[in-house]
């Protein structure tokens, strides 16, 4: 019976406050302006941030649960790379064989890449052109054979590099999709046609599929690529020595004892002592995900900071209207007390009216976030943004706590108000 009792007046508590909030519209509406806005900008950033996390992981995977890259700088550190890093020897494409002969390593090859990086992002450097129509700013790359089954390389039309392009120095290319849409324009069949690399002529054997881009809209200027042999970016560039070193393990389980072999393979290359470090990059896709987690966690304190501020507004003002409130029902206060209300039954009453004002501010915000959210991924279908049934607890629930949290100190003030005085009030 007592907990029927209390439910009852929790109920009879909660439609005072409701009846209370709608007598005043205007007033309640500008009250939780500041908490819509709040929760509308945690919903929204944090739905673009959970499609940024899909699309960039989902990007990173594609690199190969069992992919080990060896490069002489770091490119999973944050910032630009350190004196030391650009001032170490260069790798040497004559180990991949070795690396062949080690445990848990099932291939190997070597990449060399003619672009300019900005942070992480490659930029092309070369152009390419088919009669008078020209691609410019091209990555050129050159890889081994084996350089597709250890990433995954997708291959639209044609094939890929073998063994006998690679001996022979065949001068053959696979263009990326942006280099091939632009010089084959009209949709003609690239396969067989000439095309020339900075002046010299190479016929296009394969045109790889589109890449997706991090942030879901656009291209992937990483399709502006034309890939040829390794033995022939080799004789064209023989000046570069910016080469990365590839190797695919057997497994995932067995990933962390092949990146053992691998870094002891290189350290024994490199003659390094015991006591010295590497001075070499050695890479798989947790250090990608790592890298990317802690940039992640920047991004959820900055949404966290941007929403905060509205919601503290919000907040404000809810305690500043509330206080209102209390001021003008002094007398009925009074009123309640005199005729048996007790203290916990007026804190209870405000508080929920707080907690009601908030929480209906926290529903506005959440439909507002994720229409916005609908619309925006209805007008750009790949924009990555995604609303989590988990984000929108949370919008609702931050809601709510601002009720609790500035509702607190106004229903204190009208639950110690003495009844005599609150019925002389006028």
């Amino acid at each position: 019976m007592p907990a029927k009792r209390k439910l009852s007046q929790l109920r009879e508590s909660a439609l005072l406050a409701i009846d209370v909030l709608r007598r005043n519209p205007l007033r309640s509406f500008l009250t939780i302006l500041g908490i819509v806005i709040g929760v509308t900008t945690i919903i929204d950033i944090g739905a673009v941030f959970n499609g940024l996390n899909h699309a960039v992981l989902g990007q990173i995977q594609t690199l190969g649960s069992s992919t080990i890259i060896v490069s002489k700088i770091d490119w999973a550190t944050q910032g630009r790379p350190t004196p030391a890093m650009l001032q170490r020897k260069d790798l040497d494409p004559n180990w991949v064989p070795g690396m062949l002969n080690l445990p848990h390593i099932v291939a190997a090859g070597a990449v060399q890449q003619i672009a300019v990086y900005l942070g992480n992002q490659a930029g092309g450097m070369s152009e390419v052109r088919r009669g008078n129509i020209r691609a410019a700013s091209v990555i050129l790359e050159g890889s081994t054979p084996s350089v597709a089954d250890i990433t995954n390389l997708q291959i639209s039309q044609g094939r890929y590099f073998n063994q006998t392009d690679e001996t022979r120095h065949l001068p053959v290319t696979v263009l990326g999709s942006i280099t091939t849409n632009t010089l084959f324009p009209y949709g003609e069949d690239p396969i067989g046609q000439d095309v020339q690399i900075e002046g010299q002529l190479f016929t296009v054997i394969g045109v790889l599929q589109p890449q997706k881009n991090a942030l879901g809209t656009g291209e992937n200027q990483q399709d502006n690529e034309a890939l040829v042999p390794f033995s022939v970016i080799r004789k064209m560039h023989p000046e570069n020595k910016n080469i990365i070193l590839l190797a695919k393990a057997d497994s995932t389980k067995n990933l962390p004892l092949a990146v053992d072999a691998v870094r002891e393979y290189i350290r024994r290359m490199r003659k390094l002592s015991s006591t010295k470090d590497d001075d070499f990059a050695l890479m798989t896709t947790d250090t990608f995900v790592q890298t990317w987690n802690q940039i992640a966690d920047g991004l959820f304190i900055v949404m966290l900071s941007v929403g905060s501020v509205a919601l503290l507004v919000g907040g404000v003002g809810v305690m500043n209207i509330m206080l209102v409130s209390v001021t003008e029902r002094t007398r009925e206060i009074g009123v309640r007390k005199a005729i048996g209300a007790r203290r916990v039954n007026i804190l209870m009453q405000f508080l929920l009216e707080a907690i009601t004002l908030a929480g209906v501010g926290g529903v506005i915000g959440v439909f507002l976030g994720w229409s916005f959210v609908l619309v925006v991924r209805l007008a750009f279908p790949s924009f990555p943004a995604s609303v989590s049934l988990t984000l929108v607890i949370l919008g609702f629930s931050v809601a709510a706590m601002i009720g609790i949290f500035f509702g607190v100190y106004p229903a204190w003030k009208a639950a110690r108000l003495n009844p005599v005085e609150a019925l002389r009030y006028e």
